[in-house]
């Protein structure tokens, strides 16, 4: 006889049990068990009162921004909402089936509170368990950065002169102050000095791709060689070039994990004289892309290949023979400028040939040219190249994964400080999945290997209580007679 079933709301339920509901290889049981969220409460403990009503747990507040862009939820108030209908999620917040679900707006008060320092420790902490489950090796990083769309419309955007727009900026930052909590303080930088963003203006406003401009943030990332876990970041205004934050994230990576690094991979627009010099002082091989190969070079005109240095005067020698002495020296860019005395590039007769200037060729050379020279031809190396196709899949992957799982692409709150808190929350996340993938979510394997190592012990220890049996039992007269 076949059963139909009768949907009907029941009184009472008293057998409805969480922790049966939610299946023992859940994702969110293996966070639940290699984070301890709880930290949280001893970071903001100074932020709250001793008098007053009671706040939502901050370690429940932590844990609902980490599945806001674990599971890459619309918004707050959706997640608010969905949060009744997860067995998964109250399970994974503590609550019950009558708990009362708290409105979204404690979440950006908790924010406004707590800063963005608390964020970072918790990504930091990510790192230091990555250490301590051998996922970090720490000598080899790899560096790149991305644009993210900022939460203003282009419309929001004004032009005027930069005296008017610093005052803008200025009187910002004062109605700011009047309407937020005391907690948080305005983190504003001069971006564009004739444009602003009348909603967020900490975004600059960036052109990429032939898609228009927009304002946007820039998110500078270092990753481990080992298995990608991402060990530095900084975010800033997206009219901060990347190429400028590539120390920083050296620094922050050996303060992060205590390691020094011993190779640099980045691609060409991180190839700078620059970056080159200061990697070198510190120790650093250089698999950079090169910057200066990959500029312009116009066609028909001699490469500065052609040109000879002479060491012992400081001098050119150009492809007719002909002397290009040292001129000036460019501070800006650190360089010497060499070119021919008046009126020899004039009458020579490979000028067409040389230059398109009326004054004559000009070269320029480093001030620390021999260093330039060996970080140069680090990264022409084969091991340089090998290891740049490493960071195309690597690092790139890490973005895409960030971008399609966690909503990377497009900030969700307005402000740097708010930019900054989410981009640790979603590298925690995808630490945390490293190291998920990586050893906790392996349990199995390292259960039969352990079991396999005991039922070897076991099946020795009986071999060699039998061998003992069997020489005392040879030695015996029974052995004889028989």
């Amino acid at each position: 006889m076949m059963g139909v079933h009768q949907p009907q709301a029941e009184l009472f339920s008293y057998q409805v049990n969480l922790e049966k509901r939610v299946r023992l290889d859940h994702p969110l049981r293996q966070i639940a068990r290699a984070v301890d969220f709880t930290f949280v409460r001893a970071e903001v403990a100074s932020l709250y009162g001793h008098n007053g009503n009671e706040s939502v747990d901050p370690a429940i507040l932590m844990k609902m921004m980490f599945l806001l862009f674990y599971d890459n939820v619309a918004s707050e108030r959706e997640l608010m909402s969905v949060i009744p209908e997860r067995l998964d999620y109250l399970w994974f917040l503590g609550y019950g089936l009558d708990n009362e679900i708290p409105d979204h707006s404690v979440l950006s008060k908790a924010r406004c509170r707590w800063g963005k320092a608390v964020f970072q420790r918790l990504f930091i902490s990510t790192i230091q368990q990555c250490m301590a489950a051998g996922l970090v090796s720490g000598d080899k990083l790899h560096v790149d950065a991305s644009l993210i769309r900022a939460h203003a419309s282009k419309d929001s955007v004004i032009k005027s002169c930069p005296e008017l727009i610093a005052a803008y900026s200025a009187a910002y930052q004062v109605a700011e102050k009047k309407l937020n909590d005391p907690a948080d303080r305005p983190c504003y930088e001069p971006i564009n000095d004739r444009m602003l963003s009348t909603t967020d203006p900490d975004a600059a406003l960036v052109s990429k791709g032939g898609l228009g401009s927009h304002p946007a943030y820039h998110h500078h990332r270092a990753i481990d060689d080992a298995h990608g876990v991402i060990t530095a970041l900084e975010s800033t205004s997206g009219s901060i070039a990347e190429n400028k934050k590539l120390m920083d994230l050296v620094q922050e990576h050996q303060q992060n994990t205590g390691c020094q690094p011993k190779v640099v991979v980045a691609d060409h627009k991180y190839g700078t004289s620059e970056n080159y010099v200061a990697c070198h002082q510190k120790g650093l091989v250089t698999h950079l892309g090169d910057a200066k190969a990959k500029a312009a070079k116009l066609e028909g005109i001699f490469p500065e290949s052609q040109f000879k240095y002479q060491p012992k005067d400081d001098t050119f020698l150009c492809p007719t023979g002909k002397t290009l002495r040292r001129r000036r020296y460019i501070k800006r860019q650190r360089v010497w400028e060499y070119a021919a005395v008046k009126g020899v590039c004039t009458e020579c007769p490979l000028r067409a040939q040389c230059t398109r200037s009326k004054t004559g060729r000009t070269l320029s050379r480093h001030e620390h040219a021999d260093i330039l020279e060996q970080c140069r031809a680090q990264a022409h190396s084969l091991a340089a190249k090998r290891d740049r196709g490493r960071r195309q899949y690597l690092l790139e992957g890490s973005f895409a994964d960030a971008a399609n799982n966690h909503g990377f692409k497009r900030s969700r709150w307005r402000r740097l400080w708010r930019q900054q808190i989410q981009d640790y929350l979603i590298a925690a996340i995808q630490n945390i999945r490293i190291m998920l993938a990586r050893s906790i979510l392996k349990p199995a394997a390292s259960a039969v290997i352990a079991l396999e190592k005991l039922v070897l012990l076991e099946v020795g220890h009986a071999l060699n209580v039998i061998g003992a049996l069997w020489m005392v039992y040879h030695q015996s007269d029974d052995f004889g007679r028989i």
